[in-house]
């Protein structure tokens, strides 16, 4: 690996590919905001008259929520992977995250692939679950 220059690989290209792998496995890859909010603004508008709204970029608060979807994703597959934990408490703990994601279900609006939605339980006949046509 020290020679990298007979395989026109830099340290940086080796690690990027290594990263993008990781992801790719962990089903962190790019995700895209919906074109329609690019550029947007969330308003937080309290009820409480003569108190100040609380403004923030579409963007910033998109990249929260993929953090956090992100982050689900890494705690599911330490779950699933963790050598001490038992079948009925895997499920148990898995149940839990699979609510997280039927809770954060209404931010969907702004993912611009459905395949990058969150969903939650699905009916085990294969239809759409609650939690997924909640967005």
């Amino acid at each position: 690996m020290g020679d990298s220059e007979s395989t026109g690989l830099s340290r940086r290209d080796i690690k990027q590919a290594v990263k993008e792998a990781i992801d790719e496995l962990l089903g962190l890859g790019e995700t895209r905001l919906a074109g329609r909010f690019e550029g947007g603004t969330v308003v937080i508008k309290p009820g409480k008259p003569g108190t100040q709204e609380k403004s923030l970029p579409v963007e910033a608060l998109f990249h929260k929520i993929t953090m956090v979807r992100d982050r689900l994703r890494v705690l599911e597959q330490r779950i699933n992977a963790h050598p001490k934990l038992g079948e009925e408490d895997r499920a148990e703990l898995q149940q839990y995250v699979t609510r997280c994601y039927g809770s954060l279900t209404s931010f969907n609006v702004l993912f611009r692939d459905r395949e990058n939605w969150f969903v939650g339980t699905r009916e085990t006949t294969g239809g759409r679950g609650a939690s997924e046509g909640e967005a």
